[in-house]
């Protein structure tokens, strides 16, 4: 596997300033609801269960309409579509804020709450992948900046969060989420953007299939989607209830916000290293960095002094962050721009469709496991998907397109 070290592009401009504070702002929201939400239904007193059906409500939602947003956007623009995604956003999260703070909020209500913001985030995901080659002149060395973007807003969305739930209410934490969905709309909506090619041919049921062919012609693609389907059942899933109930049970409620900030603080230090190392075969690097991963539930199922805790997070989130980049250019550059919308919808619903099932199991597997036993099977089974990058021919193989 050879390496090499990036050379340096001029990458910041008014789109790409925009574009990045948009991402910043949308990932900062998405980082403060689940420690919010965690908080709010122990509160409640819906417990784990509770935590993974709302979280798996969002989740299930998302994955369900994910390829649909992928297909609109192919047809019309992202642009818009994601503008108007950012508003069902703001919207959803103050009206869980004006509940949560009258008191007495039903558990349908949050569910319901959650799917619709679900929906909306389906809508929202897929123009991602289409506008970085839009707004960056290096699209490894953009996903780098905008994985440490994710990286300090995960770093800063649960501390946030974490701080808010625990000294004022989680209703302000929801009031606060909204507003980053709103500047991140304002952010889109000020893109100068060049003539986007646009194929309207075809019906939806049509789009739908062409890139699904697509998709499922590329091995590499839906090797990783198999991968990735075991990591979101055995630990994508439960590693935000269970491991919230973990930790805040040996530690306290903001004790949870500083893992998930060390957690980014980690993505941060994984994005900087991916920046700079561009390798030829990215996918086996990728998985290289993913043997870090299995650190985080194995914290979390220890629960060890709060500087072993956020160590094991933070080093978890290095090798998750480069491999994230690793990711993302690779879908970039090995997929025509005209389809990328479509095939990276696919893309995205696989790699998280099984996540709601494992949230919306996790409460049960407790009972039937244990906290502490269920996390550690999470472990072993993060330590077996690395493992799986690095062995599956089509994934280590495939070279990256300059």
């Amino acid at each position: 596997m050879a390496l090499t070290v990036a050379s340096p592009a001029r990458l910041w401009n008014r789109n790409f300033n925009l574009y990045f504070t948009a991402r910043i702002m949308s990932v900062l929201g998405d980082t403060m609801v689940p420690v919010a939400m965690a908080v709010t239904m122990l509160a409640l007193g819906y417990g784990v269960s509770g935590i993974g059906y709302a979280l798996g409500a969002w989740m299930g939602a998302f994955a369900l309409f994910v390829v649909f947003g992928g297909v609109f956007a192919d047809r019309f623009h992202p642009r818009p579509q994601m503008i108007g995604a950012d508003v069902v956003r703001a919207v959803i999260q103050l009206g869980l804020a004006a509940w949560i703070w009258i008191g007495h909020t039903p558990l349908w209500f949050v569910i319901a709450g959650s799917a619709i913001s679900g929906v909306a985030t389906a809508m929202f995901q897929p123009g991602l992948s289409s506008l970085v080659p839009q707004v960056a002149t290096d699209v490894q060395k953009a996903n780098g900046l905008l994985r440490v973007s994710q990286g300090l807003a995960t770093m800063g969305g649960p501390a946030l969060g974490g701080v808010l739930v625990a000294t004022t209410s989680p209703a302000l934490a929801f009031a606060v989420d909204a507003g980053t969905f709103a500047v991140s709309g304002l952010c889109l909506a000020a893109l100068r953007l060049p003539a986007f090619e646009i194929d309207r041919s075809g019906s939806t049921l049509q789009n739908l299939r062409f890139g699904w062919n697509d998709f499922r012609s590329r091995s590499w693609l839906w090797a990783v989607i198999l991968i990735w389907w075991v990591l979101g059942v055995f630990v994508w899933g439960p590693i935000t209830p269970v491991g919230a109930v973990s930790i805040i049970g040996a530690h306290g409620k903001a004790a949870f916000g500083y893992a998930e900030s060390a957690f980014g603080a980690g993505s941060v230090l994984g994005a900087l290293i991916a920046i700079r190392i561009r390798a030829k075969r990215p996918l086996l690097a990728g998985g290289l960095a993913m043997l870090l991963f299995p650190l985080m539930p194995l914290a979390a199922a220890l629960t060890p002094s709060i500087p072993l805790l956020t160590l094991g997070y933070a080093v978890s989130g290095i090798g998750w962050a480069f491999w994230g980049v690793q990711w993302a250019t690779t879908i970039q550059t090995q997929i025509p721009a005209d389809r990328l919308n479509r095939v990276s919808a696919y893309e995205v619903a696989g790699s998280i469709l099984a996540v709601p099932l494992g949230q919306a199991v996790s409460g049960p597997a407790t009972h039937l496991l244990g906290v502490r036993e269920l996390l550690l099977l999470a472990t072993v089974m993060s330590l077996g998907c690395a493992v799986a990058l690095l062995l599956v021919p089509p994934i280590r193989r495939l070279r990256a397109v300059e």
